[in-house]
């Protein structure tokens, strides 16, 4: 009987970034990484599939603070008009 070489092991799953700065700042790398056009096909899979993950933290990261605004302002946030044009000089 054949002998079937042992299957690769998994993996190493990435820990999550430490902060949303982190996870920017790895972000930003993969993408020049993946912009070079360099990495091999398995490499530049593996790399967007963490830059995936690190932009679905980013923007949790980004609505928890947005709701901590909302909460600290009473939920008066408005959004930014300009000033009406009557009070020309």
């Amino acid at each position: 009987m054949p002998r079937v070489a042992p299957s690769a092991s998994p993996p190493a799953v990435p820990a999550p970034p430490q902060s949303f700065e982190a996870a920017l700042g790895e972000l930003e790398t993969l993408v020049a990484d993946l912009e070079a056009g360099q990495l091999p096909l398995a490499d530049a899979l593996a790399a967007y599939r963490r830059g995936a993950e690190l932009l679905q933290f980013a923007q949790n990261q980004l609505q928890g603070a947005q709701e901590q605004v909302k909460i600290l302002e009473g939920d008066l946030l408005k959004n930014f008009a300009e000033p009406e044009s009557g009070m020309e000089a």
